[in-house]
């Protein structure tokens, strides 16, 4: 009667892996339980998260082809434009968001076009970022999620999706996200990690506390509508600094690293696993956050449902 903090499925956000290809269905190993889905087969687990009650899906695509600009990503043919489409025809209500980056797309594996070979140009990559976004609303996203980091991303997105008829479609912008090793499982997953060098350049120091509030204030600025810290884990602090600070819905990413480790120690027997990821979904609600995105969703939905 007195508990103060709950969980439940409509928090949850469930991340999808759409592929190139037909009857796919293959587990990734870096996150077991997990798989990469082709189009004639993502609609399985579609409707196991439509049965569960999870009231969104994050895809992430796959691409056929990759280049130095990443143009595969605005592509309409492309796995992420193809389950959108799929996806809203037969589950109108169900939340599409999608994930707005260049890393997936682009040969290098950086979020942003390159000069020189080793730099991103952030203004010529703004554009680009731009396009993706619009031609997944043009596909039946109900939301845009760009993870880029760039600087003036939001805004960028927010003007061409307006531009393009799109000023229903909110933004929920990757505003705190750090330069994190706990992402290693993700890059193995989504084909993403870059060929040289790394993205400290931009992303956040795991350091800094207070340029996340600065970074989220500017997101906001330029148009947020849900602003997200990104790993959840380890920046619990960041999350509740958030949460105090500003008026926006709040959304943790508990990304792969995190899930990864939960998954390894309960196959050793270590840890008890229900009661682990429970009471680290408790952790980030009582921290502020009101969504959550989790590779722990099906099995959360299905733990507060009593199967």
């Amino acid at each position: 009667m007195i508990r103060e903090t709950e969980v439940s499925v409509k928090d949850l956000i469930y991340p999808l892996f759409v592929v190139p290809g037909e009857n796919v269905k293959h587990e990734i190993e870096s996150l077991p339980g997990n798989y990469h889905w082709s189009i004639d087969r993502v609609m399985e687990c579609v409707d196991e998260v439509v049965e569960l009650g999870i009231p969104a899906v994050l895809l992430f695509g796959v691409p056929s082809y990759k280049d130095a600009v990443g143009s595969s990503g605005w592509d309409m043919n492309e796995p992420v434009q193809q389950a959108c489409k799929l996806i809203k025809e037969k589950y109108p209500e169900l939340v599409i968001i999608t994930d707005v980056c260049l890393c997936e797309y682009t040969e290098h594996g950086h979020c942003g076009v390159l000069q020189n070979g080793c730099t991103v140009n952030n203004d010529e990559t703004l554009p680009l970022l731009a396009k993706v976004a619009v031609s997944h609303a043009q596909a039946g996203a109900d939301m845009i999620a760009p993870s880029n980091m760039m600087d003036g991303y939001v805004k960028a997105i927010r003007e061409a999706l307006d531009a393009a008829g799109f000023n229903h479609i909110p933004i929920m912008a990757y505003s705190a996200k750090f330069a994190s090793a706990y992402y290693g499982p993700f890059r193995a997953a989504a084909d993403s990690a870059p060929s040289a060098g790394d993205r400290k350049g931009y992303q956040m120091d795991p350091a800094n506390s207070d340029e996340a509030l600065r970074e989220v204030s500017l997101d906001i600025e330029e148009g947020a509508d849900i602003v997200m810290v990104k790993p959840a884990l380890a920046f619990l602090d960041i999350v509740q600094r958030v949460h105090e600070t500003f008026n926006r819905p709040l959304c943790v990413y508990n990304v792969s690293g995190e899930y990864a480790m939960v998954k390894a120690a309960a196959e050793k027997g270590w840890i008890d696993e229900k009661r682990i990821v429970m009471e680290t979904m408790l952790g980030f609600k009582r921290a502020g956050a009101k969504m959550i995105i989790t590779y722990h969703a099906l099995d959360v939905a299905k733990w507060l449902q009593g199967k």
